[in-house]
């Protein structure tokens, strides 16, 4: 934004200057509402983000305590061979969505292959508890992570659109109306000087008509 100092004063600087406060309020109106719909989804999140956690809590403490049942009954010689032997997951894919204009990732794949379901039948009970437990573990993890995620993402973009709507109500929108404040003052002043030439144009035209008159009366008396 330019000074008010190196603003033209004229009627079409005016009219410019009048739209482009308009646009910018109306601007500042929607990030306004992105704000607002931002920390609604923000909350939400975290609310979704403190019961997984819980979740995930009550998780590990099942697993840990299936691990030890596993270790009393079938040894824990036998539970590390057959962890040893356990088939990887499937690969994890992220693909971003949009939420509100921003992109967050979403954590899709890690789930049981048929290799690992078929492993499981051959496991004594203790042992596919177990992994069964941590298994849901990973995947509370990955979710954890994803909500985790959109969090940060989502607060950032809060404080980006807040400073946004700061910088425009505070600076861009002050400066604009401190414009037009300018502008009027200037045209004022311009149209009173032109009222004062043209008030003095027409005195001095006056005189000379009167002078003129006086003139041609000498003239004639002569």
């Amino acid at each position: 934004m330019p000074s008010v100092i190196n603003i033209r004063p004229t009627r079409l600087e005016y009219i410019r200057t009048k739209r482009r406060i308009i646009v910018a309020k109306k601007g500042l109106k929607l990030l306004k509402l992105k704000r607002q719909a931002l920390i609604l989804e923000f909350f939400n999140a975290s609310k979704t983000v403190a019961a997984l956690r819980s979740g995930l809590q009550a998780e590990l403490v099942k697993g840990y305590q299936a691990i030890r049942m596993s270790e009393m009954l079938a040894g824990a010689m036998r539970l590390e061979n057959e962890a040893m032997k356990i088939p990887q997951l499937n690969k994890l894919e992220i693909t971003p969505k949009n939420v509100m204009g921003v992109r967050i990732p979403k954590i899709e794949g890690g789930k049981n292959s048929q290799a690992l379901t078929e492993h499981l039948l051959e496991l004594p009970p203790s042992i596919n508890e177990a992994i069964k437990a941590f298994h849901n573990v990973h995947k509370m993890v990955l979710d954890v992570a994803e909500k985790e995620t959109t969090l940060r993402k989502l607060l950032l973009e809060i404080e980006k659109t807040k400073r946004k709507s700061n910088a425009i109500e505070n600076v861009f929108i002050p400066r604009l109306q401190a414009a037009i404040k300018f502008i009027i003052f200037r045209l004022d002043e311009m149209e009173r000087d032109t009222f004062m030439m043209l008030k003095t144009v027409k005195r001095k035209m006056g005189e000379r008509e009167q002078e003129s008159l006086k003139q041609k009366e000498k003239e004639i008396v002569a």
